[in-house]
């Protein structure tokens, strides 16, 4: 069956009818999901169409299952071009270039890249970003809940996004630093094998596995200002969190790219370190900062003799140590009644803790 559809949607590509052949090309990937020449192919539809972004999704998803297939660079490097991301382009294209060393398509486009590049810094030496109010961070939250599935790419304008029923769906965060766009997807429980990452100077690709369903997050993002290398993701018992490096100091004003709204350069200077609210009053400023620190230094070398000393001990213990260890120190001591304090949550868990009064005491219940 998949033979057939996929037949059929090569049809309609040669018939110029790219919706046909993208959704042919999507029923075919349903029945057979890890065939990576129907992911290439569909990132050549999609590029007929005009969507890039779903282009180098599918491109991606296309190297992943089979790294050795050259088309699936060069479609890469093509989309990647047409977002204006050229760096991107030109690392795509020398990986597929190595794969088939006598292609002209190739070198023709590496070398494209290397003229738009050779331009980009010419005009970023003469540009000159105006100063803009101070700024420390900017959040933004969305208020739905988008799912961007490559199985079922969209076209046209590039904020438009399309649901798909019955697939997993996650809400999305982020906000600005000086330095970063950090955005958070909260997929909870997602191990960190299941979740793939690609970045790239303006587009962002995410793909999570969640419980075998493909969750697809991909954008072409707010400005061509992000540095690749420096990007990184972490994922974690609740989210996903991933930073976006930029290459400038500038105020993201919204995550996606609209072509309207110009980027805003932070002050750098006031935007290093966070600044806590102020308010209007009629007394002097208070440093909370440098109070705050004081009185912890205070704590910390304050020396305290006997039980005082006994509970800092441990209340330290249960502060820095992780759940099991909690675990344990709490079900021991309210068991025991006070008398015994366990750090082995594999011993404690598996009974009830006893009493232990000290040498020479011994230990009564108290009638109610």
């Amino acid at each position: 069956m998949a033979t057939d559809l996929e037949m059929r949607a090569k049809e309609a590509f040669v018939d110029d009818n790219f919706d046909l052949a993208v959704d042919l090309y999507t029923q075919a990937l349903d029945v057979d999901p890890k065939n990576a020449d129907l992911y290439a192919d569909r990132a050549q539809a999609n590029i007929k169409l005009g969507g890039f972004t779903e282009a180098v999704a599918d491109a991606n998803k296309a190297i992943e299952l089979d790294p050795s297939m050259t088309k699936a660079y060069l479609r890469k490097g093509t989309a990647c071009i047409k977002l204006e991301e050229y760096q991107t382009a030109k690392a795509a294209l020398e990986a597929g270039v190595l794969l088939a060393p006598g292609d002209s398509r190739f070198t023709k486009l590496i070398k494209e890249c290397d003229e738009r590049i050779a331009e980009e810094k010419i005009s970023l030496s003469k540009k000159v970003m105006p100063n803009a109010p101070p700024t420390t961070m900017s959040l933004s939250s969305d208020t739905t809940i988008e799912d961007v599935n490559s199985s079922h790419p969209t076209h046209g304008p590039p904020n438009q996004t399309k649901e798909t029923p019955n697939k997993p769906k996650f809400r999305h965060d982020y906000y600005n630093t000086p330095t970063e766009v950090v955005l958070t997807i909260f997929a909870k429980g997602i191990p960190a094998e299941n979740v793939t990452v690609e970045f790239g100077e303006q587009t962002l690709s995410v793909t999570i596995d969640s419980l075998g369903e493909e969750y697809h997050f991909q954008r072409r993002l707010f400005a061509k200002q992000i540095v690749p290398a420096n990007c990184r993701y972490q994922v974690l018992s609740t989210k996903v969190e991933i930073r976006l490096s930029k290459a400038e100091t500038i105020t993201w004003t919204s995550l996606e790219y609209s072509g309207k709204a110009a980027p805003q350069k932070i002050n750098t200077f006031l935007a290093t370190k966070p600044q806590r609210p102020s308010y209007p009053s009629s007394k002097s400023k208070v440093d909370w900062d440098k109070l705050e620190a004081e009185v912890k230094k205070e704590e910390k070398d304050e020396k305290l003799d006997g039980d005082a000393a006994l509970n800092k001990f441990f209340q330290d213990i249960y502060k820095d140590a992780d759940e099991d260890t909690r675990r344990a120190m709490s079900k021991s001591f309210v068991e025991s009644n006070g008398t015994v304090l366990s750090t082995n949550w594999r011993e404690v868990g598996l009974k009830k803790v006893e009493g232990s009064a000290p040498d020479g005491m011994e230990i009564k219940k108290w009638e109610y």
